[in-house]
């Protein structure tokens, strides 16, 4: 599929004056997606009290969001080539409404696995959204910035996910906090009184992600493209052959399982009688501040990237991440939790910058590269129950060591993309 225009490394647009246009609607999208995916961090506190759940079992919520990715992402970049872009955003924010609402009759009939199967649609819809958005803010505007791009529009997606975490903790945390009337975690039993305003938020989403889609319905017209068939999966896999890109893919799947596994266990981490000792509403709403550094990084990342190379910038941020890894596990206190919190910061250049570095040179094959790109975000499905299972066995501090080795090896991915520049494919 092309962008009808001039030349680009990640689509071939053409400098349309209705293309900048687009780009707040773009932007929009990546801050709906991504505050509702963080979603999962304080979800995850809520389902494992309600269930009595261990760590593992508790970090099925983000195998079952996350394997979405996996299996929607290529499917994705074959219908972004043949419906177009905004389309098939509009296609992708209706399964996240649906995803929403299924969360009525899991919270109605309190079954673990209904709420997994919501969480699966949902995530089905925002992988549909995110295949859609990254190559496309890539192509609305010059092709020597995209890295910057990148980064600024991922800025809105992390105000999504430093404002909906704070909002989630008070909507559904709070019960934990205030002692409301439930079943005691030993006896297992399923509270529907607990549950009812996990019901309440997602039904408000439900209705907040119609009048988004209705919107951007309304722009489908905004870009001229020519629809083609595509070759299809087999043909997007061949794009594995060029190193720069697979190893991208790589980078993508332990960058977000690690960023994933860290906010999943941050609300327990805080809860730890040697870490802060907070209530669950209060280490809930101290995950905005993990996120919340992503954004502030965000916006510095995109002026960064203007001054040093991308290479250079995700090397130094994985290995300050791995620092502060370091800093938590082995302290203690107030300066632990916040060495954790503050991994969030370094987190903030690390997706759009692989990303874009795994996607320059695709050409009119961009669509299928973010599909293949987004399959690695099934990162987050496995690392976080890798770290989970580690915290069973062990404690939450050892399992910090499955999210330090994730980001060594992100840092081995800058170097390379450093030494190698593109096209030496």
């Amino acid at each position: 599929m092309q962008i009808a225009s001039g030349s680009s490394s990640l689509g071939e647009p053409k400098a349309a004056s209705s293309a900048p246009g687009l780009r707040p609607f773009v932007f929009a999208l990546f801050f709906v997606f991504g505050g509702i995916t963080s979603l999962n961090d304080v979800l995850i506190p809520k389902l494992k009290s309600l269930f009595s759940l261990n760590y593992a079992e508790a970090m099925l919520v983000q195998f079952a969001f996350f394997l979405a990715y996996f299996l929607v992402s290529a499917p994705a970049g074959a219908l972004i080539q043949r419906i177009g872009y905004l389309r098939a955003a509009v296609l992708g924010l209706m399964t996240m409404t649906l995803g929403c609402l299924l969360f009525i009759p899991a919270c109605a009939y309190g079954l673990y696995a209904a709420f997994l199967v919501a969480l699966f649609v949902l995530a089905s819809g925002i992988t549909i959204v995110q295949v859609v958005v990254n190559p496309l803010i890539c192509v609305l505007g010059a092709p020597e910035t995209a890295h910057s791009r990148l980064n600024f529009a991922q800025a809105f997606n992390s105000l999504g996910t430093t404002l909906f975490p704070y909002l989630g903790a008070l909507l559904i945390l709070r019960p934990l906090a205030d002692g409301a009337p439930a079943a005691s975690a030993a006896e297992g039993a399923f509270n529907p009184a607990e549950a009812a305003m996990m019901s309440h938020t997602y039904l408000a989403l439900a209705l907040f992600l119609l009048l988004v889609a209705a919107v951007v319905w309304l722009q489908r017209n905004r870009l001229t493209e020519n629809h083609e068939s595509g070759s299809g999966l087999s043909g997007a896999l061949t794009l594995l052959r060029r190193p720069r890109l697979a190893l991208g893919a790589l980078g993508i799947f332990v960058y977000v399982g690690a960023e994933v596994a860290i906010g999943s266990m941050l609300v327990s981490y805080l809860m730890q009688a040697d870490t802060m000792a907070l209530t669950a509403e209060t280490a809930g709403k101290r995950v905005a501040l993990y996120w919340g550094g992503a954004l502030f990084g965000r916006f510095a990342g995109a002026e960064l990237l203007r001054r040093f190379s991308p290479p250079q910038v995700l090397t130094v941020a994985a290995l300050g991440a791995m620092g502060l890894l370091l800093l938590s596990g082995f302290g203690t206190g107030a300066l632990s939790g916040a060495a954790l919190i503050s991994v969030g910061l370094f987190n903030s250049v690390m997706f759009p910058t692989i990303f874009s570095l795994a996607s320059e040179g695709l050409g009119d094959r961009a669509p299928g590269g973010s599909g293949l790109i987004c399959m690695a975000i099934v990162g987050g499905a496995i690392v976080p129950v890798i770290a989970g299972a580690v915290a069973d066995v062990s404690t939450l501090r050892a399992a910090l060591l499955v999210p330090f080795l994730c980001y060594g090896g992100i840092a081995a991915y800058g170097r390379f993309c450093n030494v190698r520049p593109v096209g030496a494919d």
